[in-house]
């Protein structure tokens, strides 16, 4: 198994890959001895919330990495995965709130993960329609 250091970081870029919103990574080294490490993010309907859990789990499963445990790929509102020192939390935005698991988990540090991928600006045309400003492939 990865170390949970190097896991927790992978997990939060598979999220972000999915266009997690308010991801965080708690350290509960000096909190608990349950896991290491919460991986924590929101998806803004269900099936942003399957999308990441996927995510998680193909590109996990891909670095050899199988979760222990799952729970919530039934309803969606809060899917747990357990990969013994990280334990990661994709919750539906209204979940989240409710359940207030970084208030729970006070005493941990929290550190918020933001994606430093570039995207491409979003502009409009004389038409009005939204697009993509992409960068001229070089040849």
């Amino acid at each position: 198994m990865a170390q949970a250091k190097t896991l927790q970081r992978q997990i939060a870029e598979l999220t972000l890959s999915k266009k997690a919103k308010d991801v965080v990574i708690m350290d509960l080294r000096k909190v608990t001895t349950m896991a290491d490490y919460f991986v924590v993010c929101s998806g803004e309907s269900e099936t942003q919330v399957r999308a990441i859990a996927d995510a998680v789990m193909q590109g996990m499963s891909e670095a050899g990495e199988k979760p222990w445990h799952s729970e919530g790929l039934q309803n969606l509102q809060w899917v747990l995965l357990d990969y013994v020192d990280v334990v990661v939390h994709v919750f539906h935005k209204d979940a989240r709130t409710f359940y207030g698991l970084e208030k729970l988990w006070g005493d941990a540090k929290i550190q918020k993960v933001v994606d430093r991928k570039p995207r491409a600006a979003k502009t409009t045309s004389k038409d009005g329609a939204a697009r993509r400003d992409r960068k001229p492939t070089e040849i």
